[in-house]
């Protein structure tokens, strides 16, 4: 039997191409329903299995109405990034290398990339030297990984191993969080044994920041293991907290200090946006995903700390059948939580070299100054409000200052296709979310889409 087909291999490139080609002009939404793709591709189990290149094309008879142009410069809904061009060639190849990235010895090229990309990631945000990287899904595993090496060192100074004994009688953990800390957060504590209920909340303003006078008060009345979570980038506004103020309360309370970072921590990147993350290295985790502003294919979430034993003592296993390293290599297993996972560092390390420094920053500084450019166009229009203040890539947009207009108005752009973003509840109100992430969005895109949206609004009763 033949290991590689290159008929097949051509009719996928053929059909990628074909895809890629028409992403800066389709629908940006979905256009088929459930039961018509259920009708296109639920066949009958095949006995004997069907023809390769047949189920290639019926797959692909489906790509342009039954995905969302997520791929594509018009996608605002979530931080979603595109994909580099660079990075859909280099998954097409780690697909083909069918690497298992949990240890050196089954991948020593996985573990390089990663130890490599490490290195550029940590010198980039501006972290300190010798912090590690976990290579996960996306953030919400980085928070998660995160905060379980946090539990692991927040315990292990109390006197207690959690990996070894357990939650059952240890010391209390505090969880301090904003107000405003993104679901992944409070899926994490759950996951972790701690429940959401142990959470004590920090006020935010008027933003979505973290008050800093609020946090001392909190931690004030607190004793015992502590961990402080944070945020850069609020989901909605995109504000960051103070992390500066946030950390001297953190070191003063010998507390872990957790930053997340989803897409807010590549503002450090940026000369003109390191401000926004001052005091960011002074944090003990921060969680980040490539997939959103580096633009590299799913998944690809960033678990890093700056505790390079409290962070292998909860992730790392043993066991007689695995051959660990015993030099310097680097077993990627030892810093996030699966084993059998596909080589992620890959398309990063390729996303970073293709980009280097200057293209990192000049990414992020592209999506900042569309977002500005959407809140220009539409706060000029009669009736549009923008909620907050455009600081990063997030853009909050109010109708008629009314919940039912706006929400009538996503459902118009939504149908109407030119782009397609969606809606949230800020501080109680209902608010058109605008993201901007993609590599590729341009002042055109960006216009085109503006006047979808105030189309939509003119339309709207």
């Amino acid at each position: 039997m033949k290991i590689v087909d290159e008929s097949l291999l051509d009719v996928a490139r053929r059909h990628a191409v074909e895809f890629l080609e028409t992403l800066p002009d389709r629908h940006v939404g979905a256009r088929a329903t459930r039961d018509e793709l259920l009708s296109a591709l639920n066949v009958p189990l095949p006995e004997r299995g069907d023809d390769p290149k047949a189920v290639l094309d019926s797959l692909a008879s489906q790509a342009a109405r039954g995905t969302v142009a997520t791929a594509g410069p018009r996608f605002f809904g979530f931080v979603i990034g595109g994909s580099l061009p660079v990075t859909v060639a280099a998954e097409w190849m780690n697909s083909a290398w069918d690497q298992n990235a949990g240890i050196f010895v089954a991948s020593p090229l996985a573990s390089i990339t990663e130890e490599i990309a490490e290195n550029w990631l940590v010198e980039l945000f501006g972290l300190p030297a010798g912090s590690k990287v976990g290579f996960v899904t996306g953030c919400q595993m980085a928070n998660f990984t995160c905060l379980a090496v946090a539990r692991n060192a927040v315990l292990r100074n109390a006197g207690w191993d959690v990996e070894e004994r357990g939650l059952a009688g240890a010391p209390r953990v505090n969880i301090v969080a904003t107000a405003e800390a993104h679901v992944t957060i409070h899926t994490s504590l759950r996951m972790l044994g701690f429940g959401t209920q142990s959470i004590v909340e920090v006020a935010t303003d008027e933003q979505g920041r973290m008050i800093a006078d609020e946090l001392a008060r909190v931690v004030e009345h607190l004793s015992g293991p502590t961990i402080i979570s944070s945020q850069a980038g609020n989901v909605n506004t995109g504000a960051f907290d103070p992390l500066r103020r946030i950390a001297a309360v953190a070191r003063e309370r010998e507390a872990w200090m957790h930053v997340d970072g989803a897409f807010g921590l590549w503002a450090a990147t940026s000369a003109d946006r390191k401000h926004l993350v001052d005091g960011v290295e002074l944090a003990d985790s921060w969680a980040t995903d490539a997939h959103k502003w580096l633009n590299v294919p799913y998944d690809s979430g960033l678990a890093i700390t700056r505790h390079p034993a409290a962070h292998r003592a909860a992730m790392s296993v043993k066991a007689e059948y695995i051959e660990h390293t015993a030099g310097q290599e680097r077993d990627p297993f030892d810093w996030a939580p699966e084993f059998s996972r596909r080589a992620r560092g890959v398309s990063v390390y390729a996303a970073l070299r293709t980009l280097g420094r200057r293209g990192v920053e000049e990414l992020i500084d592209r999506g900042c100054a569309r977002a500005r450019q959407f809140a220009s166009i539409l706060s000029a229009a009669p009736g549009v409000k923008i909620l907050n203040d455009v600081v990063l890539n997030q853009v909050l947009v109010r109708f008629s200052d009314n919940d039912a207009k706006t929400r009538d108005v996503i459902a118009r752009v939504q149908r109407d296709g030119t782009c397609w973003l969606g809606g949230t509840t800020w501080h109680g109100i209902v608010a058109m979310r605008i993201s901007v992430s993609h590599w590729a969005t341009s002042e055109e895109d960006v216009e085109r889409s503006a006047a979808a949206i105030l189309q939509a609004h003119a339309a709207s009763s």
